[in-house]
C-alpha cells in the first residue's frame, strides 16, 4: 500500500480504537496491545508529554556501565552507511528507555530534536506513548511503528523499527536499537534490517564472553591443578571455565548475595569462595576442613615504569594482573588511604577536580571487576581484611611518571595530602 494511504487507513483505526468505535482494519496485535496498555496508564493521545532530560553527566555515567558500548561498533558498522541515503537515523537506548546514543542524517537529527527524540530523553513507552524504543522493551521482541500506529499524535510523522538487545550471558534485557525517519521513508524490510543487526550485535556479546572465559581459564587452571578435592573456576554469571574434581557443568547458578567466604551454592553446597581476576574460584567443603576463605594480602608493585601489577595471594595460591596507567593511580591512591575515599575526594586527588566523580566511578567499575573481593565501595577501599603491601620506585620521582594527578605529584615529592600515609 502507498505509504500515505496506509497512514489515513491507520489514522482512521486508531480514531475507532480511541472512541471505542469499530475500526476500518484491525491494528496489528503488538500495536492493539501497546494501545491497551497506554489507555490503561493515562497516555495522552494528542499531547507531546516529556520527561526530564538527562543531563550530560548522567548520560556519560550510564554510556561507561553500559554494556551496550561494547557493541556499539557492530550496530554503527552494520547501520550507519545506509542511513543518510535512507533518510533515517539510528538511536541507542539502554533498558530504561534513555537514548544514550545517536547518529545518522543530519537534517533527520534535527527533526527529532523538535520532537525531543535526543540523546538523554525517556522514550520509555509510559512517557511518549507507542514506540519503537519502549515498546520493543516491553514486547521484548522487534517491533516497527508506523506514523499513526504511534499512540501520540505529534508522533504521526514519523516510522520506526526496534530490536532489543539482550546480554548472552544472563538473558538480561540491555537496550534497543531503533532507526527512525520521517513517514515517506518508510520500508516494509527495515525491520527485519534493524533486527538482523541486533543480532550480530548480541553475537559479538557471546564471542567476547567466550574470550573472557578463556582469560579466566588461563589463570584458574594453574591453581585448579595444585588443589584436592573438588573445586571450579566460574565467572560472575556462574559460567565455569575450569573444573577439577566434578563433572563439567556449563554454567552453576550464584546466589543473589556472593563474595568471598563460605558461601552456599546451589548443586555444590557449602562452598570457600575466593576471588579471581574475571570470576571466582569455588573449593566445595571437604567435610568442614576448609577455613572460610578471603583474599590475604595484595602486593601493588609500581616500582618499574610501564609494567605496574597487583598480585593477589589467597588460600588457594596467587595471581598477577596488569595495571593500566589509570588503574596504577587509583589503586596507588587507595593504598595510601587505609581509612577510604569518596568519589568526590579521588575525583579531586587525580584530577584536581572533585566533581568529575563520573569517571572515577566508572574506572573504579572496571577495577572491581578484576578485583572482586579485594576493593570495597562506600568508600572506596581495599577490603578490611586485606593486607596491603605497596611496593614503589627506589627513586621516589619515578613514581608513576605518566601520572598529573595532584596527589601522584605530591608523593613524588614526599609530600602528602588529605588522608595519605607520609
Amino acid at each position: 500500500m502507498d505509504a500515505r494511504a496506509a497512514a489515513r487507513l491507520l489514522k482512521g483505526v486508531r480514531a475507532a480504537a480511541l472512541a471505542g468505535d469499530r475500526p476500518p482494519a484491525a491494528p496489528r496485535p503488538e500495536i492493539a496491545e501497546s494501545w491497551r496498555r497506554m489507555l490503561a496508564v493515562g497516555v495522552h493521545p494528542d499531547r507531546d508529554a516529556r520527561s526530564r532530560m538527562l543531563s550530560a553527566a548522567e548520560t556519560e555515567e550510564r554510556r561507561h556501565v553500559s554494556p551496550l558500548r561494547e557493541i556499539l561498533p557492530v550496530l554503527r558498522e552494520g547501520l550507519l552507511p545506509a542511513l543518510d541515503e535512507a533518510l533515517h537515523i539510528m538511536v541507542v537506548a539502554d533498558a530504561d528507555g534513555r537514548l544514550l546514543w545517536r547518529e545518522g542524517h543530519s537534517s533527520i537529527l534535527r527533526k527529532a530534536d523538535r520532537l525531543g527524540f535526543a540523546v538523554g530523553a525517556d522514550w520509555d513507552e509510559a512517557v511518549v506513548g507507542t514506540n519503537g524504543v519502549g515498546t520493543a522493551l516491553v514486547a521484548r521482541r522487534p517491533v516497527q511503528v508506523f506514523s499513526a500506529e504511534h499512540f501520540v499524535s505529534s508522533h504521526h510523522d514519523w516510522t520506526c523499527a526496534g530490536a532489543p538487545l539482550r546480554d548472552p550471558r544472563d538473558g538480561r534485557l540491555l537496550g534497543v536499537v531503533d532507526v527512525s525517519g520521517p513517514l515517506a521513508t518508510m520500508h516494509p524490510a527495515t525491520l527485519a534490517w534493524v533486527s538482523s543487526v541486533a543480532r550480530l550485535a548480541e553475537r559479538e556479546l557471546r564471542l567476547r564472553h567466550l574470550e573472557s572465559l578463556e582469560r579466566l581459564r588461563t589463570v584458574a587452571a594453574p591453581l585448579l591443578a595444585r588443589l584436592p578435592g573438588r573445586a571450579l573456576a566460574v565467572d560472575p554469571n556462574g559460567w565455569t571455565a575450569a573444573v577439577t574434581g566434578l563433572a563439567p557443568a556449563e554454567r552453576i547458578p550464584l546466589p543473589k548475595t556472593f563474595g568471598p567466604g563460605r558461601v552456599w551454592v546451589p548443586r555444590l553446597g557449602e562452598c570457600v569462595v575466593e576471588p579471581l581476576p574475571g570470576g571466582w574460584l569455588l573449593r566445595v567443603d571437604q567435610g568442614g576442613r576448609d577455613t572460610a576463605a578471603a583474599v590475604t594480602r595484595i602486593v601493588l608493585d609500581l616500582s618499574r615504569a610501564g609494567c605496574w601489577s597487583a598480585t593477589v595471594y589467597g588460600p588457594s595460591g596467587s595471581w598477577s594482573q596488569e595495571l593500566s596507567p589509570r588503574h596504577a593511580e587509583l589503586l596507588f591512591l587507595l593504598a595510601e588511604s587505609p581509612r577510604g575515599r569518596s568519589a568526590a575526594e579521588l575525583a579531586g586527588e587525580l584530577f584536581g577536580d572533585p566533581t568529575r566523580t563520573v569517571t572515577v566511578r566508572a574506572e573504579l567499575s572496571r577495577v572491581r571487576r578484576h578485583l572482586a573481593g579485594v576493593l570495597t565501595h562506600r568508600p572506596y577501599r581495599f577490603a578490611q581484611d586485606v593486607e596491603v603491601e605497596l611496593i614503589r620506585p627506589e627513586d621516589p620521582a619515578a613514581l608513576l611518571p605518566h601520572s598529573t594527578a595532584p596527589a601522584v605529584v605530591r608523593a613524588r615529592l614526599g609530600r602528602t595530602g588529605p588522608g595519605m600515609i607520609p
